[in-house]
Parts: structure tokens; sequence; C-alpha cells
């Protein structure tokens, strides 16, 4: 049997290979088909229904993500029934909670959001249904229950990419909400606080909570860097607003992390900007510490490491260096270490 076939979208025919979807087909091709729930490199689920397209012959739409490419099939993606069928899905998922864009962190990064204004949803036909369930709040995720359309990406995102497989759908009906373990709050729960979640919401339904009123998406620089908590070399964005670092997320599509963090790469940031951090060297002198300026500092270290090396040798000195400063710092480090000391004794604090 063979692994190609022959797919038609909107008057083009392609080839595809068995086990793609029509989606696959479609965004292979460069043909625009909205989706929600859909979240790249795991399981479909046609939750969210927004990427409905219309089949030859078929009695009713089917959701791309989900619907496999056949043989001779015929795909149409933009007729008017389907988009009469996307504006209902949309404004039933507008009605499904409290979707006020004013003070949403989401705002202008937001799916549900770009979706409503490229289908020039004004109004709502349907009553809205704001949720019973309270916002949760911990000092690193957000979750505000009233935003939450149910599309489950962050349920595939914790299950299938990351398999920390902390949370799912919870409860029936229009009682459904995406809970933990026990319907337990994420700090008790087998939540790792990785942040997947986070990233993958397409709406305000999870976010940092760091960095809830700090700004909103067109107001931040981002700044792609490399993580130094380990040697992995995750890449990652700042997102920066007046010289401060607001939140961090990884960036998607490149090795070795593809858009994936660990809790000290996504929220171990505030060291950067805190009030005590020290700015200014320390001199410890008769049990007490005095300001100093660098030269002082670096002289005394200086001296100091002199005199060590030839009373006892370079072994008889450690390096010890930090995550929290950047690689090229660190690299520098243990140049220093082994090139001026003359020592192999230099270790990182995020390996102990």
């Amino acid at each position: 049997m063979s692994s190609e076939g022959l797919i038609t979208i909107d008057g083009q025919e392609f080839i595809y290979t068995r086990g793609e979807t029509i989606l696959h087909v479609a965004q292979r091709k460069g043909i625009y088909i909205p989706t929600l729930c859909y979240l790249k490199g795991t399981s479909p689920t046609g939750a969210c229904r927004i990427c409905l397209v219309e089949l030859e012959g078929a009695r009713n739409l089917v959701a791309s993500c989900a619907a496999p490419a056949v043989h001779n099939m015929v795909v149409r993606t933009d007729t008017p029934r389907v988009i009469r069928a996307r504006k209902m899905n949309l404004e039933l998922l507008l009605a499904s909670g409290h979707h006020y864009c004013a003070t949403c962190e989401a705002d202008g990064d937001c799916l549900l959001q770009e979706l409503a204004y490229k289908y020039k949803i004004e109004t709502v036909r349907y009553p809205e249904s704001p949720t019973k369930y309270q916002t949760e709040v911990n000092s690193l995720i957000t979750r505000d229950f009233s935003r939450c359309i149910l599309c489950g990406r962050c349920v595939q995102a914790c299950n299938e990419v990351q398999v920390n497989q902390a949370i799912s759908y919870g409860y029936r009906g229009t009682d459904s909400k995406i809970v933990t373990t026990g319907d337990r709050p994420y700090a008790n729960s087998d939540c790792v606080f990785c942040g997947e979640c986070v990233q993958v919401c397409p709406v305000g339904a999870l976010i940092s909570t760091q960095s809830r009123f700090k700004g909103k998406s067109w107001e931040f620089r981002k700044v792609r860097t490399t993580c130094t908590y380990c040697g992995v070399g995750c890449q990652m964005f700042l997102h920066v607003k007046d010289n401060e670092v607001v939140k961090v997320t990884g960036v998607t599509d490149v090795g070795p992390n593809y858009g994936s963090l660990c809790v000290k790469g996504r929220f171990g940031t505030d060291f950067i900007n805190d009030p005590d951090r020290l700015k200014t060297p320390l001199i410890r002198e008769n049990g007490n510490f005095r300001e100093a300026s660098w030269d002082e500092a670096l002289d005394l270290v200086a001296k100091k490491l002199t005199r060590i090396k030839a009373e006892t040798g370079p072994d008889s000195i450690m390096v010890l260096s930090s995550a929290r400063v950047t690689n090229e710092e660190n690299y520098l480090v243990q140049k220093f270490a082994r090139a001026v000391v003359g020592t192999n004794n230099v270790d990182h604090c995020a390996r102990l």
C-alpha cells in the first residue's frame, strides 16, 4: 500500500504522506486554517472546532486537526458554511466565561482575541456563563478559570510534552474544568512548575504570577538568550520592560528545548531586579563588612590569591561559579581558574 496520496485543498492538488492530517498538509503548503486547541507534537483533540473544513461529499464539517488526509479527498477551507460555523463556535467560546480584555494579561497575545478580530465578531448572541470556580493564585502560576475555554492545550503539554501528568480534565458538562489529582491547588499537587501550561495557553487562563500587571505584550522587548542554570543550553526569550525582566518564555521550534523550560529557567529571574542584590563590593574588616570600590576589592583579591598560590600552590585554590551570571562570564571564570591561577578546581553552583 502506497505511503503517499493526493489531496485537493481549495482547488490545489498536493501530495501527502500517510498519517498526516488535513491541517498538517495545509500548514505545510501555507494554506491558513485557524486553530485554538491544536498543539504541535501532541495528539489532536478537535476540542475547539475552530479548524472546521468542508469535505466534498460529506454531510458534516470536520475538524481538520484530527481528520486524516485520504486519497482523492477534496477539501474547502473558507466556504460560507465553514465561516459561519467558525464564527458561531467563537461566539460560544466567548460566552463560556468572562473574557474582559482590558485587564487581561494575554491582551495582544491571545488567540481567541485574534480570531474574534479576524472574523469581525463585535457582539455575542449567547448569554455569558461565567464559571463558578475561583481564581487560584500562587507565587508562580495564576489560574483564572473564568477565562479558560477548555481547549486542553495545557493538558496535552503537561502529559505529552513534559510528561509530568499533573493535570487533566475533571468533572462533566457545565462543571468541567482543568484539575490536578484530587482537584488540589497547584502548590499541593504533583505540578513541578515547569510552566509549560502557561506557555501554551492560548488565552489568559494561565499566566505567570510574577508578570501580572507589569505590562501588555506590545510593551515588552524580547531578547533571545541562553539559560544559564545548567549546561543543556535551553533557548529563551526575556520579556523586558523599563530594563526589567518581566517574564520568560521558551523559544519554540529551536533546539535543544523547543519551547520547554524548567522551573528555574522560566521563573527564576526575580533575583535580577531584587532590591537586596549587592551592587557594591564589600570587604570584611574586624568582623564587619564595609563598602569598597571595585579597584580596591580586586586589588585585595589579586594580592591574596597571589600569596596563597606562592605559599601553598595553585591547587589550594578553588573557584566556584554561578548560574546567575551569563555563560560568557562563566567561561571567563573557568579560563581564569585554569590559565591564570593554574588549577582545575573549578565548579558551578547549578551542579551541586
